[in-house]
Order: C-alpha cells, then structure tokens, then sequence
C-alpha cells in the first residue's frame, strides 16, 4: 500500500500528468482544468511537458499550475524522451498519468522501470495510431478514454480488456460558456480545429461554396493553424468571393468568436470527444458535424445538433442551407444542447469521475507492474 494512501494519510498524493507541449488542443485544455480543479487535500498536481510549444503557458500560469520543462525544443524529441526518463527517477511521483501520444508510450515504458507505483493511461483521438495500446496496456494500471466509441475499439481492436477501461467524458465550463442574449444570430459559419487533414476542412469550404449562392451574407470563419493554411486558403480563393472566407489565429479565449457565430460546422475524418462542439453548445449554438468518433455521444441528430457523413460535402452543404433558412429553429437546438451539456458534461462531473479512479486504484499501488502480474487477457 502507498505510503500516502488516501484513506488514512492526510498528506497529498503526488500526481503528475504528462503531456507532449501545451499547443492550443483539447487533451491539453482537460489537463489543465483537471489540475486546477482536483482536491487540494489528496493531490498535489504538477504538468510535464516534453516539448516546449506553450501556446497554453499562460493559462496554466495565471491557474497557478505548476509546470516543468522536459526540453527547450519545440516538438516532442530525443531531448524530452530522455528528459522524461530522468525526471522520474529524480523526483518519482505516486501516480503518474498520461495525456496525448507519445507520452502514452514513453511514460508507460519509464514509469514502469523506474517502478512508479500508479500508471494511468489514457486515449482521446478517434483511432490509435500505430497500435501500439496492443503492446502497451498491459503496463498501464487503468486507461480512461473520453468516449464510448474509442473504448469500444480499445477492446475489440487492440484487446483491451472493458474492466481495464473508464469512459469519462469530457467537460466544459457551463458558467464561462453561456448563451448570448442576442437572439438574432449573425449568419457566420464557424469552424475550430486544427488545419490539418484529419479535420477536413477542404469538405467544409466546399459544401459552404455550394450554400453561399443562396445566403450571398453569410461568412465561413476558420479558427485555427496547421499544414494546410497554405492550401485551404488557396481553395477558399478559388471557390469564394474575397473575404467570404476568413481565417483566423487560434486563441487562448474562444468565447468572444462563439458570441459572433450563427453557427458551428465540424468536417472531420476522425474525432472523439472534441471540446469545441461541447463548448458551442453550451453557448447555445446550433451546430452540424461528422457523425464519426463520439461526436454521436455527444449530439441527438435532430434534437441538440445535425449529423452529416464524414467527407461528404453535399450532405453538409444541405444542412447548412437549411441552418441558414431557418434561424428560429437554430434558436430551439441551441437551447436543447445547453441542456444537454449543464445535465451531461460539467466541469465537476469530469474532475469527481476521475477522482473517484484515482481513489479507487490508490490503495492498490504497487511496484513492478506488468513483471508482477499476468494479463487479465491474452493478447493476441
């Protein structure tokens, strides 16, 4: 049992997350909520971060988030692997948990040889890449995912056993993001995410060039950075007339751009449980997006939302064009998706759920891990 075991020691657990940089993203959004929010009395939270991108630095500043540099380079490197495996034998914490993709794996492989007592991964995009949750759950003592639909595919693809996985949703701050009390919604589309291939923006330009003839007012605004700036906005040119496509900066306060929206758009290939649309429907805005991932978990087709098929710019362009035709019944699925979220995915449902984890797998630390106990399935 650990020697600061919260049921009978009153002093804090050391917890330490892991994360890759602190890029504007939704992984590393949560991170930062949950340091800020867990019980003081049982955690003692600190941020290691592998890379020195720190678009979010300020945010976790001004929460009074402790963080530590792994490295000074800018993406995740042989500098911050290294670093990482120093760190922990430095100053071990009592529980170590993992957020984005390669701290997954390089935290699982040194925590276990430094014997960190507590492994807690997780997985938050819609697909595992290079498969490697196969080989690496087992090191873990608990993975949360932040869908149903990606523990579904840890189990039936990668064998991950159901009991060795918690679903717990993301959350949003239902009293940051609130409703504006202008009714009358301007008729700008808004779209936010990273500018990369998997978020499918060039279907978005396309099925907004398709609905613009018929709402000549209306705007497609897209807030983010990435590879394919260069390219979405040569197509934006070459569909749209000047202007009727604006790109702007990611930031670390959206909540000014969600009060200019008349409604929100996502594209994407592959999702899970992305923050945006949470946090769009807590400002009552009506919205359409991929039913892919656990976007389904998320948004009642219909009722909170619209789903369209991913990659599939007609189908897109005839839900925005009914969007924009119809802003009184933008008005009713906004206020159903504000219910939805203040009923479905607080802030403090998302801090006690894990909570509740790490009290639950507390009494159980031990040192060893995968060296000293058998797979509770047989990995194939």
């Amino acid at each position: 049992m650990g020697k600061n075991n919260i049921c009978s020691n009153p002093v804090p657990h050391k917890l330490t997350f892991v994360l890759g940089d602190l890029k504007f993203g939704g992984s590393e959004r949560q991170t930062l909520h949950l340091s800020r929010l867990l019980n003081k009395s049982k955690f003692h939270v600190e941020v290691w971060l592998m890379a020195a991108d720190d678009e979010l630095a300020s945010l976790a500043r001004q929460w009074r988030i402790p963080l530590v540099w792994l490295s000074t380079r800018r993406g995740v490197g042989l500098t911050g692997v290294v670093n990482l495996a120093r760190q922990l034998r430095k100053t071990p914490p009592d529980m170590l948990m993992l957020f984005t993709h390669l701290p997954n794996i390089w935290g699982c492989l040194w925590g276990r040889l430094n014997k960190i007592p507590l492994i807690v991964g997780s997985c938050r995009d819609g697909i595992p890449r290079w498969r490697h949750e196969r080989w690496l759950w087992p090191l873990t003592d608990h993975l949360i995912s932040n869908c149903a639909s990606v523990k579904d595919r840890l189990t039936n693809n990668y064998h991950v056993p159901q009991e060795h996985i918690t679903v717990i949703p993301n959350g949003v701050d239902t009293e940051y993001f609130r409703p504006t009390e202008n009714i009358n919604r301007p008729p700008v589309v808004l779209s936010v995410g990273r500018l990369v291939p998997v978020k499918a923006h060039d279907i978005l330009i396309k099925a907004f060039a398709m609905v613009h003839p018929k709402h000549p007012q209306s705007e497609l605004w897209i807030v983010g950075d990435g590879p394919r700036k260069g390219e979405l906005k040569k197509l934006a040119h070459q569909k749209l007339p000047r202007g009727k496509v604006k790109f702007l900066p990611p930031r670390i306060d959206i909540y000014p751009v969600y009060k200019k929206a008349g409604l929100l758009a996502l594209s994407s290939l592959k999702e899970a449980m992305p923050n945006v649309i949470l946090e769009a429907m807590a400002c009552g805005l009506p919205l359409v997006a991929s039913a892919v991932g656990g976007i389904p978990e998320m948004v009642t087709h219909g009722r909170t939302g619209w789903l369209v098929p991913p990659g599939n710019s007609a189908a897109l362009a005839d839900i925005l064009n009914n969007m924009l035709a119809n802003p009184q019944h933008n008005a009713v699925l906004g206020q159903a998706g504000r219910k939805r979220v203040e009923n479905d995915f607080s802030l403090t449902a998302m801090v006690q759920a894990h909570e509740k984890i790490f009290e639950r797998l507390a009494p159980m630390q031990r040192f060893g891990g995968l060296f000293n106990r058998k797979p509770t399935r047989k990995v194939t």
